[in-house]
């Protein structure tokens, strides 16, 4: 079987090297564009070195491959130029667009949203949402730290004692909880804020604060995301959040559900209610922002406040980013091929899920 991947316009390569040599030693043979890796400092060499065969173009790799690994999904004009019952891994997100599945049924493909792998424990070591959540939760903080203007820690210095800023965290999932670490790390006070109860544990073993608005709709069964509330609900939510908005120089929301909108949590209202120099830090900008001045991939200010809109942060830890999603990928990929074939259990749950297309399915 032949697994290639391709270079994309994004600071992470869809395989590293190392995940490379296990494909390779399983039996398989890997295909890699030229430059796939350069952006991660991994030269076509470090590929060659592992056992993989350096293509000079992705065309060649479209034609050759089994299966074609990638961050994002292909263009239209890519799909044509794979051999009919190929295999595709990537990232397609169907819960933002629904209309995804279908167009791609009707292709001659076996297709795989690696974001649409279950949330379970048997999963873990194939979630790419998580893998890649840690690394822009704590890049998030990072991201403040540069653009905020002033320090994080309290210090005592002889001019005077300067005060920690203040760290507002909303969503306590994955990318909110290291958010959490990481703002402590750097000497600041946190709140964090979450619909589920569950969290509150766990914000508060970070050192952290947890805000509670109570009457939250039950979340036990929505797999780790949070779910729809009350009317109600939202309106104690928002004045809690204002209240919190205002004393706070940083705010990190990291809030998304299962569905093609990001819930908003903070209003125009609100960020002209906060400090001079403070800053928002927006993960959920791709899906509409929990912002509701966030705009997507930019940084924009508004009454003086900051709001930095990027949903792609993990890319730029991007060595780190790469082995996290490589060694997913290899996890994921590692229960459906037996010495080198392809045989998926369509009865696993985790295959069933993360499919979004079969070509078996279009006349069933």
């Amino acid at each position: 079987m032949v697994i290639g991947i391709i270079k994309e316009e994004d600071q992470r390569a869809a395989l590293s090297p190392d995940v490379v040599k296990q494909f390779v030693n399983a039996g398989n043979e890997v295909l890699v564009e030229q430059g796939t890796g350069e952006t991660v400092w991994f030269g076509d060499s470090d590929y060659q070195n592992v056992g993989a065969k350096v293509a000079s173009t992705a065309d060649e790799v479209f034609k050759s491959v089994d299966v074609l690994v990638s961050l994002w999904p292909l263009s239209e004009e890519q799909w044509t130029k794979l051999k009919s019952e190929a295999v595709l891994v990537s990232n397609f997100s169907p819960y933002v667009d629904s209309t995804i599945p279908d167009m791609l049924q009707q292709l001659d493909f076996t297709v795989f949203s690696m974001d649409m792998i279950p949330r379970t424990t048997l999963a873990q070591s194939m979630d790419v949402l998580s893998s890649m959540a840690s690394i822009a939760g704590y890049q998030a903080v990072l991201e403040a730290a540069q653009v905020l203007p002033r320090y994080f820690p309290m210090l005592s210095t002889a001019a005077g004692t300067v005060a920690p800023a203040k760290v507002l965290v909303l969503g306590a999932g994955v990318a909110g909880l290291q958010a959490i670490a990481t703002a402590k790390r750097l000497g600041a006070r946190v709140e964090a804020f979450d619909t589920r109860a569950a969290a509150k544990q766990e914000v508060e073993s970070l050192g952290a604060k947890f805000v509670e608005v109570e009457g939250a709709t039950d979340d036990t069964s929505a797999g780790g995301y949070g779910v729809d509330q009350t009317d109600e609900y939202k309106s104690k939510q928002r004045a809690t959040i204002a209240e919190k908005a205002a004393s706070s120089d940083v705010i990190i929301t990291t809030a998304q559900v299962r569905g093609p909108k990001a819930p908003l949590l903070i209003t125009r209202k609100m960020v002209e209610g906060m400090k001079p120099g403070s800053v928002i830090v927006d993960l959920a900008a791709s899906t509409g922002g929990n912002c509701e001045l966030t705009e997507n991939a930019r940084t924009v200010r508004h009454n003086n406040v900051t709001i930095i809109g990027d949903s792609n942060l993990a890319a730029k830890v991007s060595l780190n980013a790469t082995q996290l999603f490589s060694k997913n990928v290899y996890n994921f990929l590692n229960i459906m091929i037996t010495e080198g074939r392809f045989e998926p259990d369509w009865d696993n749950v985790i295959i069933k899920e993360s499919c979004i297309a079969r070509p078996e399915l279009v006349d069933a």
